[in-house]
């Protein structure tokens, strides 16, 4: 017998940082996920964070350093905020925060789009990205031709 085979989506995602406590403070603080519960195995702590009690992501101190975009694996991390304004309340904490963007402001995911959000870098440097599928319209794309997401 043949199982059924339905639609995938995309569960939680674990990422690698260098210092657990820093970053829990930066997704805690700085982008509102609770913590859900912590551990240690094997010598490395981990975390898991979430929103109304589903995770969202793990947090694993096992790096041994920054991340680096041009390694093979995650090139960004984008979380959809359920509106504009939603995007635009994340900067200003962020800003409030000392965070470093890779763009000015709400930019279009693309020359002409609706979609778009802010980019910015978590404490070791893994690309982030808050966005809205509408919203955006009149942004600016600040790389025209090509998707905003791919090039910060």
């Amino acid at each position: 017998m043949t199982a059924v085979i339905s639609t995938l989506r995309t569960g939680h995602v674990g990422l690698n940082v260098t210092d657990l406590t820093r970053s829990l403070a930066f997704y805690r603080d700085a982008l509102g996920f609770e913590q859900l519960g912590e551990g240690t195995e094997e010598g490395r702590r981990f975390a898991f964070l979430g929103q109304d009690g589903e995770l969202v992501l793990t947090l694993w101190q096992q790096a041994e350093g920054v991340y680096v975009p041009t390694a093979a694996g995650l090139h960004h991390l984008a979380f959809t905020a359920g509106g504009i304004d939603e995007v635009e309340a994340y900067e200003a904490r962020l800003r409030d925060l000392g965070v470093a963007f890779a763009y000015d402001g709400v930019v279009a995911h693309r020359e002409g789009s609706a979609s778009g959000g802010i980019f910015f870098h978590d404490p070791d440097g893994t690309r982030l990205e808050i966005s809205v599928p509408k919203g955006a319209e009149g942004a600016s794309a600040p790389t025209a031709g090509a998707p905003t997401c791919g090039f910060f």
